[in-house]
């Protein structure tokens, strides 16, 4: 279905929980209380909002959180997910230090590929961004999942004074193995508002002088805006998300539901459409109804680059990442 700017809108990110077993400074710091479980969308209606988003044209599910795989069942879902006629894929974003535990089940559930959130290769930064000491167990859930045949990506925030001087190892992941590095410019959403953000632009312009054989990459990657290039000899390519510096809005083709049940036609605005009440309450008409609404709401574009103009209020885990 199109929006009312005529973007094609077949993609809808699926947070199932605002818990996590990291405590990313930028995301979800300690002290952050979670939702109570009965405000949490149960598996089943998650699947009949999907039933309801493919009549409308929405085929790509993204599971996020939260941490996805906190919530007991979590391959399950993916498997109610991929059973739905029409669906094309159903892929998921984590942090990656319970992937490789659950890679058997989720593979047998028919997840198509996984983003695994990685910020440093250095474990004492790590403890420092993440809170806890368990980088060994994301690098090995990484490794499984590439030895799996998943279509595998990273995806970094750097900051300035912390990891910032990384970039290039966490690069080399790409050189030999087949997976995609992406790079995201933090957003000021919630905690990141304080951040000290690394433009992408920036980080561009010290790649192409290490590497000035750099290429652009056209290939298809995946769902989402990134822009990729590629190292000739290397087995992945490299990519960028510019949510400040590159703005996407004209190619975006996305809507998000939160944990909660609620709709968001855009990441930077506070504005959502209450599904919760339409599942629980309401016939499979309202909860179609809803989903139109937030398509035709979807507004032209963000405006990140502007931060007294953001009105989303909300922590990133409570959006859904």
């Amino acid at each position: 279905m199109k929006d009312a700017y005529g973007r094609e809108i077949n993609y809808l990110r699926i947070s199932i929980t605002d818990r996590c077993n990291l405590r990313c400074r930028y995301c979800m710091p300690e002290g952050i209380s979670c939702v109570p479980m009965d405000e949490i969308l149960t598996f089943e209606e998650i699947e009949r909002v999907c039933r309801e988003a493919v009549d409308l044209g929405i085929t790509r599910f993204k599971i996020t959180g939260g941490e996805p795989l906190v919530r007991l069942g979590c391959p399950s879902l993916i498997g109610m997910i991929k059973k739905i006629p029409g669906v094309d894929q159903v892929t998921m974003t984590k942090n990656g230090v319970e992937l490789k535990k659950y890679l058997p089940e989720l593979k047998a559930a028919g997840l198509d590929a996984v983003n695994i959130s990685l910020d440093t290769l250095n474990p004492e930064k790590f403890l420092t961004i993440t809170g806890y000491d368990r980088l060994t167990k994301v690098l090995e859930s990484l490794q499984a999942a590439v030895d799996a045949g998943l279509r595998v990506k990273t995806n970094t925030v750097l900051q300035r004074g912390m990891n910032d001087g990384e970039w290039e190892k966490l690069m080399l992941l790409a050189k030999d193995q087949h997976l995609d590095v992406r790079f995201i410019e933090l957003m000021p959403i919630g905690y990141g508002a304080d951040g000290s953000m690394v433009s992408n632009p920036d980080l561009i312009e010290r790649i192409r002088k290490k590497y000035p054989q750099v290429q652009h990459d056209s290939a298809f990657h995946g769902n989402g805006p990134a822009v990729y290039c590629r190292i000739p000899g290397w087995q992945g390519s490299i990519g960028f998300i510019s949510a400040i510096h590159g703005k996407f809005c004209a190619q975006c083709n996305r809507i998000r539901m939160t944990a909660v049940g609620e709709i968001k036609p855009c990441l930077c605005y506070e504005e959502s459409f209450d599904i919760r009440n339409a599942l629980r309450c309401g016939t499979k008409e309202d909860v179609r109804e809803v989903l139109l609404r937030a398509i035709r709401t979807k507004p032209q574009m963000h405006c990140f680059e502007k931060r007294e103009a953001v009105t989303e209020k909300k922590l990133m885990a409570k959006i859904g990442g």
